[in-house]
Protein backbone atom coordinates (compact mmCIF):
# COMPACT_ATOMS: atom_id res chain seq x y z
CA UNK A 1 0.00 0.00 0.00
CA UNK A 2 2.09 2.15 -0.10
CA UNK A 3 3.91 3.18 -2.79
CA UNK A 4 3.67 7.12 -3.63
CA UNK A 5 3.03 7.93 -7.11
CA UNK A 6 6.06 9.70 -8.84
CA UNK A 7 5.35 12.99 -10.42
CA UNK A 8 5.52 13.42 -13.50
CA UNK A 9 8.28 15.64 -15.39
CA UNK A 10 7.84 17.40 -18.54
CA UNK A 11 10.30 15.25 -20.04
CA UNK A 12 8.30 12.43 -19.12
CA UNK A 13 5.27 13.66 -20.99
CA UNK A 14 4.88 12.67 -24.60
CA UNK A 15 3.18 15.54 -26.33
CA UNK A 16 3.26 13.38 -29.91
CA UNK A 17 2.79 9.95 -29.05
CA UNK A 18 -0.61 8.53 -29.47
CA UNK A 19 -1.36 10.78 -32.59
CA UNK A 20 -2.32 8.91 -35.43
CA UNK A 21 -2.31 11.34 -37.54
CA UNK A 22 1.60 12.04 -36.92
CA UNK A 23 2.52 9.10 -39.55
CA UNK A 24 -1.06 8.82 -41.47
CA UNK A 25 -1.51 9.58 -44.67
CA UNK A 26 -3.00 12.88 -45.79
CA UNK A 27 -5.88 13.85 -48.37
CA UNK A 28 -5.72 13.18 -51.95
CA UNK A 29 -3.69 17.45 -51.84
CA UNK A 30 -1.18 16.54 -49.57
CA UNK A 31 0.17 13.21 -50.12
CA UNK A 32 2.18 14.28 -52.81
CA UNK A 33 4.00 17.58 -52.07
CA UNK A 34 5.99 16.53 -54.11
CA UNK A 35 4.79 18.52 -57.43
CA UNK A 36 6.19 20.85 -59.40
CA UNK A 37 8.25 23.11 -57.14
CA UNK A 38 6.19 27.08 -57.46
CA UNK A 39 8.41 29.82 -59.21
CA UNK A 40 9.02 31.41 -55.94
CA UNK A 41 11.10 28.53 -54.61
CA UNK A 42 13.12 27.31 -57.53
CA UNK A 43 14.59 23.85 -56.53
CA UNK A 44 17.69 22.72 -58.71
CA UNK A 45 16.46 20.09 -61.50
CA UNK A 46 18.36 16.77 -61.07
CA UNK A 47 17.47 13.30 -62.03
CA UNK A 48 16.38 10.31 -59.03
CA UNK A 49 18.97 8.00 -58.84
CA UNK A 50 18.11 5.18 -56.83
CA UNK A 51 20.09 6.28 -53.74
CA UNK A 52 17.39 9.68 -53.61
CA UNK A 53 14.56 7.75 -54.06
CA UNK A 54 14.83 6.19 -50.94
CA UNK A 55 14.89 9.55 -49.50
CA UNK A 56 11.32 10.80 -50.96
CA UNK A 57 9.71 9.59 -47.19
CA UNK A 58 11.45 12.21 -45.25
CA UNK A 59 8.41 14.12 -43.41
CA UNK A 60 7.02 11.06 -42.87
CA UNK A 61 10.34 10.25 -40.71
CA UNK A 62 10.43 13.63 -39.11
CA UNK A 63 6.99 14.23 -38.29
CA UNK A 64 7.33 10.51 -36.66
CA UNK A 65 5.91 11.01 -33.20
CA UNK A 66 9.24 9.45 -31.28
CA UNK A 67 11.34 12.03 -33.48
CA UNK A 68 9.17 15.18 -32.77
CA UNK A 69 9.44 13.98 -29.04
CA UNK A 70 13.14 13.77 -29.10
CA UNK A 71 13.45 17.05 -30.91
CA UNK A 72 11.13 18.74 -28.51
CA UNK A 73 13.54 17.45 -25.16
CA UNK A 74 16.57 19.03 -26.92
CA UNK A 75 14.88 21.80 -27.58
CA UNK A 76 13.94 22.11 -23.90
CA UNK A 77 17.21 21.03 -22.46
CA UNK A 78 19.19 23.43 -24.76
CA UNK A 79 17.25 26.56 -23.67
CA UNK A 80 17.71 29.73 -25.47
CA UNK A 81 16.79 32.95 -25.77
CA UNK A 82 12.90 33.79 -27.54
CA UNK A 83 12.60 34.46 -31.07
CA UNK A 84 10.63 37.77 -32.71
CA UNK A 85 7.22 36.00 -31.29
CA UNK A 86 8.65 36.36 -27.70
CA UNK A 87 7.58 32.57 -27.02
CA UNK A 88 10.02 31.01 -24.54
CA UNK A 89 10.75 27.72 -23.98
CA UNK A 90 8.81 26.84 -21.23
CA UNK A 91 5.91 28.43 -23.45
CA UNK A 92 6.29 25.84 -26.09
CA UNK A 93 4.79 22.85 -24.14
CA UNK A 94 1.22 24.68 -23.92
CA UNK A 95 1.17 25.77 -27.66
CA UNK A 96 2.11 22.77 -28.83
CA UNK A 97 -0.69 20.69 -26.79
CA UNK A 98 -3.27 22.59 -28.22
CA UNK A 99 -1.84 23.01 -32.20
CA UNK A 100 0.13 19.62 -32.97
CA UNK A 101 -2.44 18.40 -35.36
CA UNK A 102 -1.78 21.85 -37.48
CA UNK A 103 1.81 21.62 -37.11
CA UNK A 104 2.39 17.92 -38.36
CA UNK A 105 -0.03 18.60 -41.49
CA UNK A 106 1.47 21.53 -42.24
CA UNK A 107 4.73 19.68 -42.23
CA UNK A 108 3.41 16.56 -44.14
CA UNK A 109 1.82 19.09 -46.64
CA UNK A 110 5.22 20.95 -47.16
CA UNK A 111 3.37 24.08 -46.45
CA UNK A 112 4.57 25.19 -43.07
CA UNK A 113 6.36 28.67 -43.24
CA UNK A 114 9.13 29.63 -40.87
CA UNK A 115 8.87 32.77 -39.15
CA UNK A 116 11.80 35.90 -39.55
CA UNK A 117 15.08 35.12 -36.94
CA UNK A 118 15.52 37.82 -34.32
CA UNK A 119 19.34 39.16 -34.85
CA UNK A 120 21.50 39.01 -32.09
CA UNK A 121 25.38 40.42 -32.24
CA UNK A 122 28.25 39.30 -29.98
CA UNK A 123 31.73 39.99 -29.86
CA UNK A 124 33.97 37.68 -31.50
CA UNK A 125 37.53 37.00 -29.69
CA UNK A 126 39.69 38.66 -32.19
CA UNK A 127 37.40 42.11 -32.64
CA UNK A 128 34.49 42.79 -34.18
CA UNK A 129 31.24 41.47 -34.67
CA UNK A 130 29.11 37.73 -35.03
CA UNK A 131 26.13 37.61 -36.32
CA UNK A 132 23.13 35.19 -34.46
CA UNK A 133 19.82 34.75 -36.01
CA UNK A 134 17.91 33.93 -33.28
CA UNK A 135 14.66 31.14 -34.64
CA UNK A 136 11.39 31.17 -32.58
CA UNK A 137 11.30 28.00 -30.41
CA UNK A 138 8.66 26.38 -32.65
CA UNK A 139 11.05 26.80 -35.59
CA UNK A 140 13.94 25.43 -33.42
CA UNK A 141 12.04 22.51 -32.60
CA UNK A 142 10.97 21.85 -36.41
CA UNK A 143 14.80 22.18 -37.37
CA UNK A 144 15.97 19.95 -34.95
CA UNK A 145 13.48 17.21 -35.69
CA UNK A 146 14.89 17.48 -39.88
CA UNK A 147 18.57 17.76 -38.20
CA UNK A 148 17.77 14.15 -36.17
CA UNK A 149 16.84 12.30 -39.24
CA UNK A 150 19.11 14.01 -41.93
CA UNK A 151 22.63 13.90 -39.73
CA UNK A 152 22.50 9.94 -39.82
CA UNK A 153 21.91 10.54 -43.58
CA UNK A 154 24.30 12.89 -44.17
CA UNK A 155 26.88 12.60 -41.87
CA UNK A 156 28.43 9.35 -43.23
CA UNK A 157 29.10 10.89 -46.44
CA UNK A 158 31.67 13.80 -45.05
CA UNK A 159 35.09 13.58 -45.69
CA UNK A 160 37.48 11.82 -42.77
CA UNK A 161 39.16 15.11 -42.26
CA UNK A 162 36.24 17.16 -41.19
CA UNK A 163 35.82 17.48 -38.05
CA UNK A 164 33.10 20.08 -36.25
CA UNK A 165 30.17 19.99 -35.24
CA UNK A 166 30.24 16.24 -36.24
CA UNK A 167 28.93 13.44 -33.86
CA UNK A 168 31.81 11.15 -32.21
CA UNK A 169 34.12 13.87 -33.59
CA UNK A 170 35.57 17.31 -31.85
CA UNK A 171 38.51 19.59 -31.60
CA UNK A 172 41.31 16.90 -30.16
CA UNK A 173 40.72 14.02 -33.20
CA UNK A 174 41.56 17.67 -35.51
CA UNK A 175 44.32 18.54 -33.67
CA UNK A 176 45.48 14.87 -33.80
CA UNK A 177 45.42 15.01 -37.42
CA UNK A 178 47.41 17.91 -37.80
CA UNK A 179 49.87 16.79 -35.47
CA UNK A 180 50.36 13.72 -37.81
CA UNK A 181 50.38 16.09 -40.64
CA UNK A 182 53.35 18.37 -39.14
CA UNK A 183 55.26 15.84 -37.99
CA UNK A 184 55.48 13.97 -41.31
CA UNK A 185 57.10 17.25 -42.70
CA UNK A 186 54.79 19.89 -43.71
CA UNK A 187 55.90 22.43 -41.70
CA UNK A 188 53.93 25.09 -44.18
CA UNK A 189 50.43 25.85 -43.45
CA UNK A 190 47.89 27.30 -45.80
CA UNK A 191 45.86 28.81 -43.30
CA UNK A 192 41.92 30.01 -45.02
CA UNK A 193 40.35 32.12 -43.84
CA UNK A 194 36.47 32.40 -45.16
CA UNK A 195 35.17 35.82 -45.35
CA UNK A 196 32.07 35.71 -43.01
CA UNK A 197 31.29 32.36 -44.20
CA UNK A 198 27.75 31.63 -42.43
CA UNK A 199 26.52 35.03 -43.84
CA UNK A 200 27.56 34.27 -47.30
CA UNK A 201 26.01 31.01 -48.12
CA UNK A 202 24.37 31.15 -51.54
CA UNK A 203 21.58 29.41 -51.40
CA UNK A 204 21.15 28.34 -54.74
CA UNK A 205 24.15 25.94 -54.14
CA UNK A 206 23.04 24.66 -51.00
CA UNK A 207 20.05 23.62 -52.30
CA UNK A 208 21.43 22.13 -55.59
CA UNK A 209 24.00 19.80 -52.86
CA UNK A 210 20.56 19.20 -50.47
CA UNK A 211 19.24 17.80 -53.52
CA UNK A 212 22.23 15.71 -54.77
CA UNK A 213 20.77 13.42 -51.11
CA UNK A 214 17.36 13.93 -50.55
CA UNK A 215 14.35 12.94 -52.53
CA UNK A 216 12.09 14.94 -50.55
CA UNK A 217 10.42 17.62 -52.31
CA UNK A 218 8.73 19.17 -49.26
CA UNK A 219 11.45 18.87 -47.07
CA UNK A 220 13.56 20.71 -49.77
CA UNK A 221 10.61 23.60 -49.97
CA UNK A 222 10.71 24.07 -45.92
CA UNK A 223 14.55 24.15 -45.69
CA UNK A 224 14.48 26.54 -48.82
CA UNK A 225 12.27 28.72 -46.38
CA UNK A 226 14.28 28.12 -43.23
CA UNK A 227 17.18 29.88 -45.71
CA UNK A 228 15.07 32.42 -46.44
CA UNK A 229 13.48 33.50 -43.42
CA UNK A 230 14.00 37.07 -42.76
CA UNK A 231 16.09 38.78 -40.30
CA UNK A 232 13.97 41.07 -37.54
CA UNK A 233 16.98 44.14 -37.40
CA UNK A 234 16.04 47.08 -35.16
CA UNK A 235 12.70 46.32 -35.80
CA UNK A 236 11.88 45.89 -39.74
CA UNK A 237 11.81 42.91 -41.53
CA UNK A 238 14.93 42.59 -43.60
CA UNK A 239 14.81 39.61 -46.52
CA UNK A 240 17.65 37.73 -46.87
CA UNK A 241 19.23 36.55 -50.22
CA UNK A 242 22.28 34.77 -49.15
CA UNK A 243 23.84 33.27 -45.51
CA UNK A 244 22.45 30.57 -43.06
CA UNK A 245 22.68 32.31 -39.78
CA UNK A 246 24.25 30.45 -37.19
CA UNK A 247 21.63 30.04 -34.14
CA UNK A 248 19.67 27.17 -35.43
CA UNK A 249 20.12 23.58 -34.56
CA UNK A 250 20.15 23.23 -38.94
CA UNK A 251 23.16 25.43 -39.52
CA UNK A 252 26.31 23.62 -38.85
CA UNK A 253 24.84 20.44 -40.68
CA UNK A 254 24.29 22.85 -43.48
CA UNK A 255 27.72 24.40 -43.39
CA UNK A 256 29.41 20.79 -43.51
CA UNK A 257 27.18 19.87 -46.37
CA UNK A 258 28.32 22.91 -48.34
CA UNK A 259 32.35 22.94 -47.43
CA UNK A 260 32.28 19.08 -47.87
CA UNK A 261 32.83 19.86 -52.11
CA UNK A 262 35.96 21.62 -50.61
CA UNK A 263 36.83 18.50 -48.95
CA UNK A 264 36.65 16.19 -51.52
CA UNK A 265 38.41 18.67 -53.74
CA UNK A 266 41.58 18.90 -51.84
CA UNK A 267 41.42 15.09 -51.27
CA UNK A 268 41.11 14.73 -55.10
CA UNK A 269 44.50 16.51 -54.76
CA UNK A 270 46.18 14.54 -52.27
CA UNK A 271 46.48 17.32 -49.88
CA UNK A 272 46.77 16.73 -45.75
CA UNK A 273 44.86 18.86 -44.78
CA UNK A 274 42.29 19.45 -41.35
CA UNK A 275 38.68 21.13 -41.33
CA UNK A 276 36.58 22.54 -38.51
CA UNK A 277 34.16 24.09 -39.35
CA UNK A 278 34.88 27.03 -41.75
CA UNK A 279 38.16 27.05 -40.21
CA UNK A 280 40.16 24.75 -42.69
CA UNK A 281 44.27 24.33 -42.67
CA UNK A 282 46.42 22.45 -45.31
CA UNK A 283 49.83 21.51 -44.69
CA UNK A 284 52.46 21.53 -47.18
CA UNK A 285 56.37 21.18 -47.24
CA UNK A 286 57.32 24.22 -48.90
CA UNK A 287 56.49 27.99 -49.20
CA UNK A 288 56.40 27.82 -53.14
CA UNK A 289 53.84 24.99 -52.83
CA UNK A 290 51.98 27.27 -50.27
CA UNK A 291 51.36 29.92 -52.74
CA UNK A 292 50.29 27.78 -55.33
CA UNK A 293 47.58 25.55 -53.34
CA UNK A 294 46.52 29.15 -51.35
CA UNK A 295 45.63 30.55 -55.41
CA UNK A 296 43.96 27.02 -56.68
CA UNK A 297 41.79 26.84 -53.44
CA UNK A 298 40.81 30.30 -53.30
CA UNK A 299 39.75 30.57 -57.26
CA UNK A 300 37.75 26.84 -56.39
CA UNK A 301 36.16 28.44 -53.43
CA UNK A 302 35.00 31.98 -55.29
CA UNK A 303 33.79 30.10 -58.67
CA UNK A 304 32.46 26.67 -57.38
CA UNK A 305 31.08 27.65 -54.15
CA UNK A 306 30.58 31.33 -54.37
CA UNK A 307 32.07 32.19 -51.26
CA UNK A 308 34.70 34.49 -50.36
CA UNK A 309 37.90 33.99 -48.84
CA UNK A 310 38.86 36.90 -46.50
CA UNK A 311 42.63 37.58 -47.70
CA UNK A 312 43.66 39.82 -44.88
CA UNK A 313 43.04 36.79 -42.95
CA UNK A 314 44.13 33.90 -44.45
CA UNK A 315 48.19 33.22 -44.53
CA UNK A 316 50.87 31.14 -45.84
CA UNK A 317 53.44 30.72 -43.00
CA UNK A 318 55.48 28.39 -40.67
CA UNK A 319 53.05 26.11 -38.47
CA UNK A 320 54.47 27.99 -35.09
CA UNK A 321 53.66 31.68 -36.73
CA UNK A 322 49.88 30.36 -36.79
CA UNK A 323 47.11 28.64 -34.49
CA UNK A 324 44.46 26.61 -35.09
CA UNK A 325 41.91 25.29 -32.43
CA UNK A 326 43.33 28.08 -29.87
CA UNK A 327 46.75 26.02 -30.23
CA UNK A 328 50.18 26.35 -31.67
CA UNK A 329 51.61 24.03 -33.47
CA UNK A 330 55.34 23.45 -33.59
CA UNK A 331 57.93 21.54 -36.13
CA UNK A 332 57.78 17.85 -35.11
CA UNK A 333 53.92 18.00 -34.17
CA UNK A 334 54.13 19.31 -30.47
CA UNK A 335 51.04 21.22 -29.22
CA UNK A 336 51.30 24.48 -27.36
CA UNK A 337 48.94 27.25 -25.98
CA UNK A 338 48.44 29.94 -28.83
CA UNK A 339 49.53 33.28 -26.99
CA UNK A 340 45.88 34.62 -28.20
CA UNK A 341 44.37 32.08 -26.38
CA UNK A 342 46.25 33.06 -22.74
CA UNK A 343 45.45 36.65 -23.51
CA UNK A 344 41.89 35.81 -23.75
CA UNK A 345 42.31 33.98 -20.39
CA UNK A 346 43.65 36.43 -18.47
CA UNK A 347 40.91 39.07 -20.10
CA UNK A 348 38.60 36.85 -18.51
CA UNK A 349 40.31 36.50 -15.07
CA UNK A 350 40.38 40.17 -15.05
CA UNK A 351 37.32 41.18 -15.59
CA UNK A 352 36.18 38.07 -12.75
CA UNK A 353 38.85 39.69 -10.66
CA UNK A 354 37.96 43.94 -11.01
CA UNK A 355 38.79 45.16 -7.85
CA UNK A 356 35.32 47.72 -8.44
CA UNK A 357 32.78 44.88 -8.70
CA UNK A 358 31.99 45.15 -5.07
CA UNK A 359 32.09 41.47 -4.72
CA UNK A 360 33.84 39.36 -1.25
CA UNK A 361 36.41 37.24 -2.45
CA UNK A 362 34.61 33.77 -1.91
CA UNK A 363 32.53 34.94 -4.55
CA UNK A 364 35.45 35.99 -6.98
CA UNK A 365 36.73 32.36 -6.50
CA UNK A 366 33.41 30.88 -7.16
CA UNK A 367 32.79 32.46 -10.54
CA UNK A 368 36.86 31.66 -11.46
CA UNK A 369 36.26 28.17 -10.22
CA UNK A 370 32.85 27.94 -12.75
CA UNK A 371 35.33 28.91 -15.91
CA UNK A 372 38.62 27.47 -15.30
CA UNK A 373 38.40 23.94 -14.94
CA UNK A 374 36.62 24.29 -18.62
CA UNK A 375 39.73 26.01 -19.70
CA UNK A 376 42.07 23.73 -18.15
CA UNK A 377 40.34 20.37 -19.84
CA UNK A 378 40.61 21.46 -23.21
CA UNK A 379 44.03 22.68 -23.17
CA UNK A 380 44.87 19.77 -21.30
CA UNK A 381 47.00 18.49 -24.36
CA UNK A 382 49.33 21.18 -24.33
CA UNK A 383 52.55 19.80 -23.61
CA UNK A 384 54.30 22.44 -21.73
CA UNK A 385 53.35 22.91 -18.02
CA UNK A 386 54.89 26.69 -17.43
CA UNK A 387 51.89 28.74 -18.79
CA UNK A 388 49.92 26.51 -16.36
CA UNK A 389 51.93 27.66 -13.59
CA UNK A 390 52.47 31.15 -14.50
CA UNK A 391 48.76 31.64 -14.99
CA UNK A 392 48.26 29.80 -11.59
CA UNK A 393 50.58 32.42 -9.77
CA UNK A 394 49.30 36.00 -11.51
CA UNK A 395 45.52 34.57 -10.54
CA UNK A 396 46.55 34.32 -6.93
CA UNK A 397 48.33 37.55 -7.14
CA UNK A 398 45.06 38.94 -8.80
CA UNK A 399 43.31 38.07 -5.75
CA UNK A 400 45.71 39.11 -3.08
CA UNK A 401 45.41 42.42 -4.83
CA UNK A 402 41.99 42.46 -3.94
CA UNK A 403 42.27 41.04 -0.82
CA UNK A 404 44.67 43.79 0.36
CA UNK A 405 42.36 46.57 -1.16
CA UNK A 406 39.00 45.52 0.73
CA UNK A 407 40.84 45.79 3.81
CA UNK A 408 41.59 49.10 3.06
CA UNK A 409 43.08 50.99 6.17
CA UNK A 410 46.77 50.33 7.29
CA UNK A 411 45.35 48.99 10.52
CA UNK A 412 43.38 46.41 8.87
CA UNK A 413 45.40 45.79 6.24
CA UNK A 414 48.37 44.87 9.45
CA UNK A 415 46.09 42.85 11.52
CA UNK A 416 45.23 40.96 8.33
CA UNK A 417 48.22 40.10 7.57
CA UNK A 418 49.36 39.63 10.88
CA UNK A 419 46.28 37.22 11.69
CA UNK A 420 47.92 35.25 8.92
CA UNK A 421 51.85 34.67 9.90
CA UNK A 422 53.42 38.02 9.21
CA UNK A 423 55.49 39.42 11.45
CA UNK A 424 54.33 42.90 13.44
CA UNK A 425 57.13 44.87 11.96
CA UNK A 426 56.91 43.75 8.42
CA UNK A 427 52.94 43.60 8.43
CA UNK A 428 53.33 47.34 9.27
CA UNK A 429 56.20 48.10 6.55
CA UNK A 430 53.59 47.06 3.95
CA UNK A 431 50.34 48.49 5.26
CA UNK A 432 51.74 51.95 5.43
CA UNK A 433 53.47 51.40 2.25
CA UNK A 434 52.77 54.21 -0.51
CA UNK A 435 52.97 51.44 -3.40
CA UNK A 436 50.26 50.84 -5.35
CA UNK A 437 47.62 47.80 -4.80
CA UNK A 438 49.05 45.80 -7.50
CA UNK A 439 52.93 46.29 -6.37
CA UNK A 440 51.87 45.76 -2.83
CA UNK A 441 50.24 42.16 -3.91
CA UNK A 442 53.52 41.04 -5.22
CA UNK A 443 55.19 41.81 -2.02
CA UNK A 444 57.57 38.88 0.10
CA UNK A 445 54.40 40.03 2.56
CA UNK A 446 51.57 39.24 0.52
CA UNK A 447 52.86 35.87 -0.72
CA UNK A 448 53.78 34.84 3.06
CA UNK A 449 50.69 35.49 4.44
CA UNK A 450 48.02 34.43 1.67
CA UNK A 451 50.14 30.83 0.37
CA UNK A 452 49.17 28.77 -2.07
CA UNK A 453 47.88 26.52 0.58
CA UNK A 454 45.68 29.16 1.54
CA UNK A 455 44.24 29.71 -1.80
CA UNK A 456 43.39 26.05 -1.69
CA UNK A 457 41.56 25.90 1.43
CA UNK A 458 39.75 29.51 0.27
CA UNK A 459 38.34 26.91 -2.36
CA UNK A 460 40.71 28.21 -5.55
CA UNK A 461 41.17 25.76 -8.62
CA UNK A 462 44.67 25.40 -8.86
CA UNK A 463 45.11 25.12 -12.94
CA UNK A 464 48.23 23.11 -12.40
CA UNK A 465 46.73 20.37 -9.80
CA UNK A 466 43.94 19.96 -12.38
CA UNK A 467 46.40 19.23 -15.48
CA UNK A 468 48.23 17.05 -13.27
CA UNK A 469 44.62 15.40 -12.37
CA UNK A 470 43.58 15.40 -16.04
CA UNK A 471 46.94 13.63 -16.97
CA UNK A 472 46.72 11.05 -14.43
Amino acid sequence: MGRRRQPVTEYQLSLFLGDGRAAACLSEEGTGGTGAVSAEEPQAPTAWSGKRALTQDLMERTCDPKNLNRAYKKVKANGGAPGVDGRSVTDLRGWLAEHKEELIEALLMGSYQPQPVREVEIPKPGGGKRQLGIPTVLDRLVQQAILQVLEPLLDPTFSESSYGFRPGRGAYQALRQAQDSVASGREIVVDIDLEKFFDRVNHDVMMSRLARHIGDKRLLRIIRRFLEAGILRQGVCVQRYEGTPQGGPLSPLLANLLLDDLDRELEHRGHCFCRYADDCNIYVRSAAAGQRVMASVTAFLEARLRLRVNRGKSAIARVEERQFLGYRLLPGGHLRIAPESLRRVKERVKRTTRRNRGLSLQRMIQDLNEYLPGWATYFRWATRDRPFRHLDAWIRRRLRCVRLKQRKRSYSIARFLQSLGVPTRQAWLLARSGKGWWRKSGSPQASEAMTNQWFRNQGLLSLTDKIAALRH
